[in-house]
């Protein structure tokens, strides 16, 4: 099996037209039909479905697609490895940290600790997707690691439980926790909120344990960003309601900002680091996930 045709079956799928891969991949459209069709032969069925708008992959072209990407992966992790033999670890790895997560404390840490002790390892954050999309990606080898909110058992991926967080409510407006240690749902909903989506997995504990409790609760805006939820919140237009550890990034940015504990009921989540259980780990991305661990560990204590 030639690798440089799994490589083009990737691009044309990731593109959604052969045209435009051939354009990229510098390979002419004929030449690029042609490793296509000798895919196709060697496995027997069609791994491409053509139209006027494009290709899009069979259902066996979607197996091939998942098993090329593990199979790219490795080659690229080999070539590093073999360059570097003998070498200071290096390599770039893809950290993925969930938004609203422990991920907004350890960050810069995270890439202090790496540049001082393993120099040669770049390190590249990602922070801009959610927990789903990124179990997604680590099964698929574009992530190598992530620190995320637990989705539960998931085929193919291994987690490893960090923490338990309970979720509090968090304001700017002092008065309104004038004396208080915790503040029940009931309060804590009586205010305007700034909330995250309904696919994060904070949000949907939160509208969980309201039908539960037969509250509801519009929210006046939806976001993941902490930059966004700490404006909003010194602005006074709002409050919300986050784990302890993104609390405390809020109080970073808004140091007039106060968060309680949320009671009558207390809400939790958790969170952990995945990483692929089919998948080894390159040199470098396990001592990062070693001082992600640590890290997110010593954070949560």
């Amino acid at each position: 099996m030639d690798i440089r045709r799994l490589n083009a079956f990737v691009k044309i799928v990731d593109i959604g037209s052969i045209t435009r891969a051939s354009a990229i991949l510098h390979i002419a459209q004929p030449a690029l039909s042609q490793q296509i069709a000798a895919l196709e032969t060697h496995f027997g069925k069609p791994l491409l479905l053509r139209s006027k708008r494009g290709v899009v992959p069979t259902e066996a072209g979607k197996v091939l697609y998942r098993h090329c990407q593990l199979i790219l992966k490795q080659m690229d992790q080999t070539e590093l490895e073999i360059a570097s033999a003998s070498e200071e670890i290096s390599g770039v790895v893809c950290v993925g940290l969930a938004p609203l997560g422990l991920g907004s404390l350890l960050a810069a840490q995270l890439i202090k600790t790496i540049h001082e002790d393993f120099p040669g390892i770049i390190l590249y954050i990602n922070e801009n997707v959610g927990g789903g999309a990124m179990s997604e990606l680590v099964m698929t080898g574009k992530m190598d690691v992530a620190l995320l909110f637990d989705p539960g058992n998931l085929p193919s991926l291994s987690f490893k439980r960090i923490c338990t967080e309970e979720l509090h409510f968090v304001t700017a407006d002092t008065a309104l926790l004038d004396g208080l240690t915790e503040i029940s749902l009931v309060d804590a909903i009586a205010t305007p909120l700034i909330l995250p989506s309904k696919i994060h997995t904070i949000r949907q504990v939160i509208d969980t344990t309201l039908a539960r409790a037969g509250l509801t609760k519009r929210a006046i805006a939806e976001t993941e960003s902490i930059s966004v939820l700490s404006n909003a919140i010194g602005e006074g237009l709002c409050a919300t309601i986050l784990p302890q550890s993104a609390a405390k990034a809020v109080q970073r940015r808004i140091p007039e900002a106060r968060s309680v504990r949320i009671h009558k009921p207390n809400m939790k989540v958790n969170m952990s680091i995945c990483v692929s259980a089919q998948l080894p780990l390159s040199e470098a991305a396990a001592v990062v996930q070693d001082h992600l661990t640590r890290l997110a560990t010593e954070l949560s204590v």
